[in-house]
């Protein structure tokens, strides 16, 4: 919906009765937790002038990431909606979402993962900036077979599925439906394909400004769940679903904007980037053993962050800290007047990821950092040893080395606060250490009967 008018009351009156007209009766307010999963609660419309201006109310040590109390003042969480977010979903008739930065006490919670992007692109709009981003989810679609995930299409088994209009036109249903919804709850769709996987295709949506892109992201999560489900399906963001095949990337195509001035744009037709844009570049390479916690945040994530030959011929996936033009095999892609980061995952939290990109690129603007020499090679066919030889720097290769990056990061510290920098560090070695200890089938089958 359009921008709120200055009175919260007046506005609520306004859309409410909007809303209403259209058939509107429940609020969905929605907000993400650390893990990036949306969580919240239905609020008659009724409501809707508390939820703007108290939120809705939520046990706060229930919310993965909040590391709130049991009880006192700091027990309650407040998800208070943002009016600009306002919008009836399609696929839920009778319903709106509202989506709500969190707050606690009275206060906007540090611990919050939007009010942690506002708080990053607040340090941009002091400069007088605004990062555009283009988020490129891409998925699985799936059915479950006895305890295993399996691609909801049974007939999906080219080596090399990529554009296939064989399968493609067999999930139409669910595409199309799919983007009836979100280009009713306000998203352009600019794109549909079938991905480099069996059950695997990719959406993509018009760039925005950095959070509501983050926004979107959420929204389109909602819709694919519900439509997916709706269908006996299930929509998967897991990284990887299938040892041999490609996993699941949300790449981030970012460009820097001062008004209508793209500030990545470089003066010689003949470079990609401006120097700003450069040293913005230097600052995500510098910190992407760090960042690669934000941005591959499961175990499953560094099965898909390899090296190595898939079903099809290639992973797609990054694994060394590298930039080049039009490059898909290093860590960052230029294009002109924006560049690709290629390391998020689809189980990436699309505010906390932004957020810390926000943050290594202006660490590598204030310090005036060079990214090095642009790579025209295809990386992934080196050898290890070249690749020292060339002095490039490899990506963590699990979680645990993820997360102690991460933790020794003090400019991702600052960027997250100390709640949720903590948060995370202790629920992502958890999750490490489960894994660790996990005995598999793989394991029984190489040892079981070999000492």
């Amino acid at each position: 919906m359009a921008d709120a008018p200055s009175s919260l009351a007046e506005f609520a009156r306004s859309a409410g009765a909007s809303l209403a007209a259209e058939g509107v009766h429940t609020l969905l307010v929605q907000f993400t937790d650390l893990h990036g999963v949306a969580k919240g609660k239905l609020v008659p419309l009724h409501q809707l002038e508390t939820v703007l201006t108290d939120g809705a109310g939520f046990a706060g040590p229930s919310i993965w990431g909040t590391g709130l109390p049991r009880t006192g003042p700091r027990a309650e969480y407040y998800a208070r909606g943002d009016a600009a977010t306002l919008q009836a979903l399609p696929w839920m008739p009778g319903v709106a979402r509202l989506v709500g930065d969190g707050f606690v006490n009275g206060g906007a919670f540090d611990a919050c993962p939007r009010q942690v992007l506002k708080r990053a692109t607040a340090r941009l709009a002091a400069r007088g900036w605004t990062l555009q981003t283009g988020i490129e989810p891409e998925f699985f679609l799936l059915r479950r077979e006895g305890t295993r995930y399996v691609p909801a299409d049974d007939a999906d088994r080219l080596d090399k599925p990529s554009y296939d209009l064989k399968s493609l036109p067999r999930q139409q249903g669910f595409l199309q439906a799919l983007r009836v919804a979100l280009e009713g709850a306000g998203l352009q769709v600019l794109q549909i394909d079938h991905e480099d996987a069996h059950g695997q295709y990719e959406l993509n949506f018009r760039h925005d400004e950095a959070l509501r892109s983050a926004d979107h992201v959420m929204l389109f999560k909602l819709a694919a769940h519900a439509l997916a489900e709706q269908r006996g399906c299930v929509f998967s963001m897991m990284p990887k679903p299938f040892a041999n095949q490609p996993g699941s990337g949300l790449h981030f195509h970012v460009s820097l904007w001062d008004a209508g001035r793209c500030l990545f744009d470089a003066a010689d037709a003949a470079e990609p980037l401006s120097r700003l844009g450069r040293q913005f570049v230097a600052g995500v390479l510098a910190h992407s053993a760090a960042l690669c916690a934000l941005a591959a945040p499961t175990v499953n994530s560094y099965k898909r962050l390899v090296v190595g030959e898939s079903l099809s011929g290639t992973s797609w996936a990054p694994a060394y800290v590298a930039h080049g033009p039009n490059n898909r095999t290093a860590l960052v892609r230029t294009l002109a007047g924006r560049f690709e980061w290629r390391v998020p995952d689809a189980s990436a939290n699309p505010y906390l990821a932004t957020a810390a990109l926000i943050a290594a690129g202006l660490d590598g603007i204030d310090r005036e950092l060079d990214p090095g020499p642009a790579c025209t090679d295809d990386l992934f066919a080196l050898s290890l040893a070249e690749i020292r030889t060339r002095r490039i720097a490899m990506l963590p290769q699990s979680l645990g080395e993820a997360v102690d990056a991460f933790e020794a990061s003090e400019l991702l510290h600052g960027a997250l606060g100390d709640t949720l920098h903590r948060e995370f560090v202790r629920l992502k070695r958890a999750e490490w250490i489960d894994y660790a200890r996990h005995v598999s089938d793989w394991e029984h089958a190489r040892y079981g009967a070999t000492f």
